[in-house]
């Protein structure tokens, strides 16, 4: 990159409003900076999280992939999005060779953007404080912002737990928009199909965010961007004294769709209710008709 622009860094996992405001105040600092036309705006993500490789047993569950980091970050306001392939070596780089290396001869930053508890370099070293003092050094502005949200600050940490207890509502309103997973479709024990609610069966990834245990009302989302409102359940099917968790999407009102080995989003909108272990296939069959019927409600259909 040759033109100088407005940098945030940050893992931006999930792209909460936490990270949108940071993006918007960078946004401002671009126009304050050069106003026609304004500075891009880089945003700055690592690929994998360096939790993953420093300290792999304590990496926290993915809230987006990469690609749909990259679109919620230009959505929100980068220009750009600069992704650095973290490893061993840059773990071991200090605040100064971080700044040099990617601030400086990289990204030629005329201004830093990032949240007030961001730290960078090697074990951790690296602060607002050492930002405006390099700043100084290497001609370029540093704006830290405090963590919104209030009492309970907006972070990814807040998003995951409100996911692992089934939130997906409250977590959406944190993260402004709901909370999606990505996966190909396999085939199941076709049960569903038997009872008349044909399912799309997503394996649950163990590294990534999945709800709470239960049944959810939402959308599938096929590659060529159709949403298809679906009832969606998480879980092992225990009825049937599953083992796999799976996450298992019936489309309302369809039993035509062939969707296996399709990549599908799902994305959750709000909890219906929690799994549960049916002793007879006439009373799941009849709750699955409520979960239909709620998860009309719940969109709005």
């Amino acid at each position: 990159m040759t033109e100088p622009s407005v940098v945030t860094i940050g893992n931006f996992d999930g792209v909460h409003h936490g990270h949108r405001h940071v993006l918007a105040r960078a946004r401002a600092l671009a126009q304050s900076l050069r106003a026609d036309p304004p500075l891009p705006v880089t945003a700055v993500t690592f690929d994998p999280h360096p939790l993953e490789v420093i300290a792999p047993d304590h990496a926290p569950l993915r809230l987006s992939t990469l690609h749909q980091r990259i679109a919620l970050l230009r959505a929100a306001g980068a220009d750009r999005v600069y992704v650095l392939a973290f490893t061993k070596e840059m773990s071991s780089w200090t605040p100064d060779e971080f700044v040099q290396r990617v601030l400086v001869d990289q990204l030629k930053a005329a201004g830093i953007v990032i949240g007030e508890n961001f730290r960078f370099g090697h074990k951790a070293a690296g602060d607002i404080a050492f930002l405006r003092d390099a700043g100084e050094a290497y001609g370029f502005a540093v704006d830290g912002l405090a963590l919104d949200g209030g009492d309970v600050a907006y972070s990814s940490t807040l998003v995951r737990s409100l996911i692992a207890e089934g939130e997906v509502a409250r977590a959406a309103k944190i993260l402004d928009h709901p909370h999606t997973l990505e996966g190909v479709v396999v085939k199941g024990d076709q049960r569903g199909r038997e009872l008349g609610f044909p399912t799309a069966n997503v394996p649950a990834d163990p590294d990534v965010a999945v709800p709470a245990d239960g049944v959810y009302a939402g959308w599938v989302i096929r590659a060529d961007g159709d949403r298809l409102p679906a009832a969606i359940s998480v879980g092992t099917n225990p009825t049937f004294d599953g083992v796999e968790r799976r996450i298992e999407s019936y489309v309302l009102d369809r039993t035509d769709l062939d969707l296996y080995g399709e990549t599908i989003g799902i994305e959750f909108v709000d909890r219906l209710r929690g799994q549960v272990k049916f002793t007879g296939v006439d009373d799941l069959v009849a709750t699955i008709r409520d979960d239909v019927d709620n998860t009309r409600t719940v969109l709005g259909l």
